[in-house]
């Protein structure tokens, strides 16, 4: 019989939008209760640490090797969100990017020195591993082979803190897909946590058809969600749309990150996908790259000079829906 516990009082994530991406706050807030100890012990044996309070930046679509209409500044915003993430007074323990790392290329030899310009501004990021999932543009020409040749496996699972995070790939088939041999290997991987784990899935397309027609879907990610159903305590994080988003399915929230080139419209207001237009008045804009100060306290996170957009979520009933959105940001309720 499965050990409960007050689900209210195991976790909190707390993420704020600081617009280069997203700051998540994460710490668990465990009551001495029997059950409470009971799930921080297993997930101890399980992941060899306890819960435990640490935070980590979301970035996603760096687009190493664009330039040109509709950005002609290349790599500045990503080289800007590096410098944000340096300056920030409490650093992130891991900086998660989901997908296209690099813009795709014909010449193979391009593409490797796209992957090298990539890696080489991401190292600059100080005191933080760097987690990656391949997009479209990294892996769909050649089956993911280059990604994994500099980047690593194209998906895998790993534990932070007592946290699980799974990274998918639902590009690297050609396809909008993740496929049956991959979801057997997440539904394997997750057998072993109880379904009050607190689990972080991140990967490059949305799990839901959010906008097919533009091709923001997943082909099974109808089956995913399935698979991650029975677990209580799931927030999956995604790129892509070169926007934000929210979305929920059952207790499953789904956050989608702004990117490091080129926006997208909100498909809500225009039937036609089309890049946002660059302004070269603010170079930034829709990509949102502000000089910020954080602070995270262990009970609460504090940005300075950055217009909150905070969501959080206590238990196992996983994030809360954003409370503040931008007046621009796609919401999918």
């Amino acid at each position: 019989m499965e050990t409960r516990f007050d689900r209210r009082s195991f976790l909190r994530v707390t993420g704020t939008a600081l617009s280069i991406g997203a700051l998540y706050s994460v710490f668990p807030a465990l009551t001495r209760s029997a059950g409470a100890e009971g799930i921080a012990r297993t997930l101890a044996e399980l992941n060899g640490e306890p819960p435990a309070p640490f935070s980590f930046i979301q970035l996603s679509d760096t687009h190493v090797g664009f330039n040109g209409p509709p950005d002609p500044l290349g790599t500045k915003a990503f080289e800007s969100a590096v410098a944000t993430i340096n300056g920030l007074k409490n650093r992130p323990e891991l900086v998660i990017v989901t997908g296209d790392l690099t813009h795709d290329a014909d010449s193979p030899d391009e593409h490797a020195k796209r992957f090298k310009l990539f890696k080489q501004i991401s190292s600059k990021i100080g005191g933080a591993q760097i987690k990656v999932v391949p997009g479209e543009n990294d892996a769909a020409l050649d089956g993911g082979d280059m990604f994994r040749e500099f980047m690593g496996p194209t998906h895998y699972s790993f534990d932070h803190r007592g946290v699980h995070f799974v990274a998918l790939d639902n590009v690297s088939a050609g396809r909008p897909e993740v496929g049956a041999a991959q979801l057997a290997w997440m539904k394997s991987d997750l057998a072993r946590f109880p379904k009050t784990a607190p689990i972080i899935v991140f990967t490059h397309r949305p799990l839901f058809d959010l906008k097919p027609e533009w091709e923001w879907f997943t082909s099974d990610g109808a089956d995913v969600m399935n698979a991650l159903a029975p677990y209580e305590n799931v927030t999956v994080l995604y790129g892509h749309i070169h926007r934000e988003n929210f979305h929920q399915a059952g207790t499953t929230k789904m956050y989608a990150a702004r990117s490091l080139i080129f926006a997208f419209p909100d498909p809500a207001m225009t039937p036609v996908k089309k890049p946002m237009p660059f302004d070269k008045a603010h170079p930034f804009k829709d990509l949102g790259i502000r000089r910020v100060n954080g602070k995270a306290d262990g009970s609460d996170l504090q940005i300075e000079e950055v217009e909150l957009a905070t969501a959080e979520f206590s238990g196992t009933v996983g994030m809360d829906q954003m409370l503040k959105h931008g007046s621009t940001d796609a919401k999918d309720e």
